[in-house]
């Protein structure tokens, strides 16, 4: 069962978010927050397996509230569910430690699709918040977005974690890349938290993109 905090300062939303949650007998929506310091505090008391939050809520918002998780509860991650697709969002969300990247306006499907996949150990962006993505890996971040991960360190990973690397880079989740190369998944964890120690990179998410920039992903296939 996976144990989601629902945090959005609409009560409307929060409970059209629940019933497509509620649909899936796999996730149980363990607490609900209407602010970032009610999420925050949620967070800390019941320590979900997930956390899906707003960008924009009352006290600190989403953002804020995702670094606060992503230091404190390693065992939580976390999803932001929006209506803001900008990049500066994107790139914030994904600095402060999000794992997921959603938007309001998305298939319910992508919700759970999202919520499962954080869940175990992958990450997850929106459709269309990929798309925004890649174009910037392609050249086209517009004028002004930094850099939000930094390069590969030459020479410092090693092949296995190379591979590792390109199946992450791919979406795979923990289970996934082991089945892949043919690892148990305590093995696969210990290589990606080493591979974000290499890279000085925060989350899976950046990991992934730097991947997609030195060109490992298509190992993937």
């Amino acid at each position: 069962m996976v144990r989601v905090l629902l945090a959005d300062d609409e009560a409307m939303v929060r409970a059209g978010v629940r019933a497509i949650l509620d649909r899936d007998g796999a996730i149980e929506v363990v607490a609900e927050a209407a602010d970032g310091q009610e999420a925050i505090d949620a967070a800390r008391g019941v320590r979900p397996d997930v956390a899906l939050l707003d960008i924009q809520m009352p006290g600190p918002d989403g953002i804020a509230v995702a670094g606060r998780i992503y230091r404190d509860l390693p065992g939580t991650a976390v999803v932001m569910l929006t209506t803001f697709g900008e990049d500066e969002f994107i790139t914030r969300a994904l600095r402060a430690g999000a794992d997921g990247f959603l938007l309001k306006a998305d298939d319910p499907r992508e919700l759970l699709a999202g919520v499962h996949a954080v869940a175990a150990g992958g990450a997850y962006l929106s459709p269309k918040v990929a798309a925004r993505v890649v174009a910037g890996l392609r050249g086209l971040r517009p004028a002004g977005a930094g850099r939000a991960v930094a390069p590969l360190p030459e020479g410092r990973l090693t092949e296995r974690e190379l591979d590792v690397l390109s199946l992450l880079g791919a979406g795979l989740s923990n289970a996934e890349i082991g089945r892949r190369l043919g690892l148990v998944e305590g093995t696969v964890k210990a290589h990606v938290s080493a591979i974000l120690g290499k890279l000085g990179v925060r989350n899976r998410v950046e990991a992934a993109i730097s991947a997609y920039e030195a060109g490992l992903v298509v190992r993937a296939h």
